[in-house]
Formats: structure tokens, C-alpha cells, sequence
């Protein structure tokens, strides 16, 4: 499928990401790619390891750019935009990965009825290629030009569409949730250690744990529940500890938790 050229105002953690995966994919070719960055080294960095195009301004990037990727954090969103309000061509696919940018933000900043725009929210496993990704699109987004995008997407993990009501959910059950699975991982290996294991075999075990448990529930599709019955044998080890962890109301603090998140979410 036809992508054009991509165009990146960002070339942050999560862009590279991105980028990295379309790349590994074959998606696009990294002629197809053009960038910038807020710092010179950055750039030059970047375009040194995947062999991108960069230019000289955001307006560059926004008048080549087909798909426009803007990966910026959304502090930065106003002042972007009056960059490239103009240099933007006629059709081209704005998609912002900032979160509390809605739809309509970016159809009043841009106040442009010639471009169409599509939010997404990636998380941090899209380095490893193992993100997760939700996207919605506005009205004049076609399902063809919403499919380039999620190809684009697919390249670093899982994309999936939801509607835009729920794009602060996404926020809360996976932009945001690689930092309790890390806090879960570190206090898993704390345990370990204090236990006498050394901490770089604590981490791998805690961790392979988790990845191999997640693998379990998107490969096998049974509840998670039923996996979690599946481990705790009559008078085992497992359940005691899945006693303690009710006791102490780990469900209730990882679900308060999230809705912190998303209530931040929702007034950023």
C-alpha cells in the first residue's frame, strides 16, 4: 500500500520508535522519511542511525510530508502549529500522539478544511516493538487513508481503533500502564534480592514473568481470571500470595490508580 513520504516534527523517544519499526518492517523505506528536531545533535543523531532525510524547519517537514506525524509533547502543540499552519499541503493526514489533544483541538488550531486529522496514543514498548497503539479519526479520514495509518502503526506492536471517548482510557490502560508494570517488575525483584537472588537475575526472572504471563492472555484468549485459576493449586504456594495481594487491595489500588490517570487525562 502506497504510503508516500512520512514526516515527523519530533525525534523524541517515541518517534524513534516509530520510526524504527516502520523501518524494520519494510513499511516504508527511510528515504521516505523526513524529520526534525528541536536540537541539531539530536537530528543528526537520528538521521545517522536510520538514514532519514531531516530539513531545516517544522514547515519543511509539514509542506513534503503526506502522513505528519506530530510527536510532540502537547505543551509544544500551540507553537508548532503556527509554524505549519500554511506549509501543510491540501489532503495531507495530520496524526498527533499527544495525549488531551483532542479532534477538534486540532481542527481549530489548524483551521484548515483542506487536511484531515487522526489522534493516536502509543505507549513505550513500541521501542521493542511491542507497543499498543489506539487511534481514532475524524469523519473525512476514508477507511483506505485510516488502513495507511494503522499499517504505519502496526509496524511497532498492536494498533486498534476505538472511538474518541475513549481515547483517555487508552491513556490510563496502556500509555501510561508500562509504568505499573515496572513498578510490579521492581518490587517483585526487590523481594528476590531481599531473598539472597542477585538483582540482575531478580529483574530478568520478574520480568520474563510478566511477558510470558501477557503472552498467555493475548495468545491463549481465555480470561484472565481462568489463567490465574490455573496456577493456584489446592494449598499451594500461589494462592497464598494471591491472598496477601487481595488483602492489601491490589486490584482496587491498581484501578484507583488508573482513574487518577485518566481524569488527568481528560483536563490536560
Amino acid at each position: 500500500m502506497e504510503t508516500g513520504k512520512i514526516g515527523f516534527i519530533g525525534l523524541g523517544n517515541m518517534a524513534v520508535a516509530m520510526i524504527g519499526g516502520m523501518l524494520k518492517e519494510k513499511i516504508i523505506e527511510p528515504k521516505q522519511v523526513i524529520g526534525k528536531a528541536r536540537t541539531r545533535e539530536t537530528e543528526e543523531k537520528i538521521k545517522n542511525r536510520f538514514n532519514i532525510l531531516t530539513a531545516e524547519s517544522n514547515a519543511r517537514v509539514a509542506a513534503e510530508a503526506d502522513i505528519l506525524f506530530l510527536a510532540v509533547k502537547p505543551v509544544y502543540f500551540a507553537g508548532v502549529i503556527e509554524e505549519i499552519r500554511e506549509a501543510v499541503r491540501p489532503g495531507t493526514l495530520i496524526v498527533s500522539i499527544a495525549a488531551g489533544r483532542t479532534l477538534s483541538y486540532l481542527k481549530k488550531e489548524f483551521g484548515r478544511e483542506d487536511c484531515k486529522f487522526i489522534r493516536c496514543m502509543p505507549n513505550t514498548p513500541a521501542l521493542v516493538l511491542e507497543g499498543c497503539t489506539g487511534v481514532c479519526a475524524e469523519e473525512k479520514v476514508t477507511g483506505e487513508e485510516l488502513d495507511r495509518v494503522l499499517a504505519l502503526l502496526n509496524a511497532f506492536g498492536r494498533a486498534s481503533v476505538v472511538p474518541e471517548s475513549l481515547m483517555d482510557v487508552v491513556v490510563g490502560v496502556s500509555g501510561s500502564a508500562p509504568a505499573y508494570v515496572f513498578l510490579f517488575i521492581e518490587a517483585m525483584a526487590d523481594e528476590a534480592v531481599a531473598e539472597g537472588m542477585p538483582r540482575r537475575q531478580a529483574y530478568e526472572f520478574a520480568a520474563q514473568a510478566v511477558l510470558g504471563s501477557a503472552r498467555m492472555v493475548l495468545e491463549t484468549g481465555k480470561h484472565p481470571g481462568e489463567l490465574k485459576d490455573m496456577v493456584c493449586s489446592p494449598g499451594g504456594t500461589t494462592i497464598q500470595a494471591v491472598k496477601v495481594l487481595e488483602e492489601k487491595g491490589l486490584r482496587a489500588a491498581v484501578m484507583d490508580a488508573m482513574a487518577a490517570c485518566i481524569e488527568k487525562s481528560r483536563n490536560m
